[in-house]
């Protein structure tokens, strides 16, 4: 049976995904954090507790994980089986791609079960957009047996797409989920970052797990300028907050943090920690792994991480990832003069 339009564009997205992976990535944000070492850490390796509580029955065993990449076509079936069989093996929570193609659509559904199926007991993270109905919001959690969801803003990729929406309602609808829901309510970014005002936006409706995922890493609105054979809005390559940014923006919100965009191995994760993170999504540099070498070099990587991880954290003596809050760090370049000007040093 042909695909649908809707999975040909999924399709689509995975492919120019991975072909515009390095043009992407071809600045590290990061970098612009420099962490100050202290010569006595008075911990050890074996007394970091990797677990991180993002709420009431969401705990994550690591405080990286997967994040939102794809589903809603044969070929997405197929990175979302291997992604998921990973996730179970590492014991990683794991989000998907936006569900709303799959309850269209009965057809796209198995690309999103096949997660939940190969790793039945780990934390599974359904994704919708934000201006989902109740019903829709409820039908997507069901169908994964979801630990909580991810609503996702991406309102200047949508301004590209071609067949994108045109307008954007989103506080109350997102008001209204968080109220009528009964998991753990996640919102965030698509990769254009957040500011301090959107935050406080956020939390006044009762949104308590912000995922801030800032410019870095996948540039949605790249991908869908390269669809897009109509306008060309390349202006927009560097629309948005870095990652970094988006963090410092969040530093004095009492909402849960979370970080994704740009994270390319565990020293990012950490630096995401010390600006306020509490967890951190990993999508474009885990799919580029995956797609560019395989599931068994993805599964290197994972556990290589994962050994890193605990050995980074007692160098700069936090026990636990909440820990890094009270590292030292200092800001350069760019970064510090965005802080400046925005008031946040």
């Amino acid at each position: 049976m042909m695909e649908s339009q809707q999975a040909h564009r999924k399709d689509e997205h995975l492919s120019l995904a991975t072909a515009s992976y390095q043009r992407a990535h071809a600045h590290h944000y990061f970098d612009q954090v420099r962490l100050i070492h202290d010569a006595l850490p008075e911990t050890a390796v074996a007394a970091v507790d990797h677990t991180v509580q993002l709420a009431d029955g969401l705990q994550l065993e690591w405080p990286f994980y997967l994040e939102a990449m794809t589903g809603g076509s044969k070929q997405a079936t197929k990175v979302n089986r291997a992604l998921a069989k990973l996730a179970h093996k590492h014991h990683l929570a794991m989000a998907t791609g936006s569900l709303s193609v799959a309850l269209k659509e009965a057809a796209a559904q198995p690309s999103f079960t096949v997660v939940r199926e190969a790793n039945p007991d780990g934390i599974v993270i359904a994704n919708l957009g934000a201006n989902a109905s109740l019903d829709k919001a409820r039908a997507a959690v069901d169908l994964l047996a979801a630990d909580a969801l991810e609503l996702h803003l991406n309102a200047a990729q949508e301004l590209v797409m071609p067949e994108g929406d045109r307008q954007f309602y989103w506080l109350d609808n997102i008001a209204h989920l968080v109220d009528g829901l009964d998991v753990p309510v996640i919102v965030k970014e698509v990769g254009f970052g957040m500011s301090r005002r959107t935050i406080e936006r956020l939390q006044k409706v009762g949104v308590q797990l912000i995922n801030v995922s800032g410019r870095g890493g996948t540039n949605f609105a790249m991908i869908e300028n390269r669809r897009n054979h109509q306008l060309d809005m390349a202006d927009l390559a560097d629309w948005g907050q870095t990652t970094p940014e988006s963090l410092l923006e969040a530093r004095d919100s009492q909402a849960t943090i979370i970080a994704s965009g740009g994270v390319t191995c565990p020293l990012d994760v950490v630096k995401a920690g010390v600006l306020g993170a509490r967890a951190v999504g990993v999508a474009g540099y885990f799919l580029n792994i995956l797609v560019r070498d395989g599931a068994s070099a993805l599964d290197q990587v994972l556990t290589d991480w994962q050994a890193q991880l605990p050995r980074l954290l007692t160098l700069v003596g936090a026990q636990h990832f909440i820990d890094l809050s009270r590292v030292d760090y200092v800001l350069t370049g760019p970064l510090y003069e965005y802080a400046q000007q925005r008031g946040l040093v």
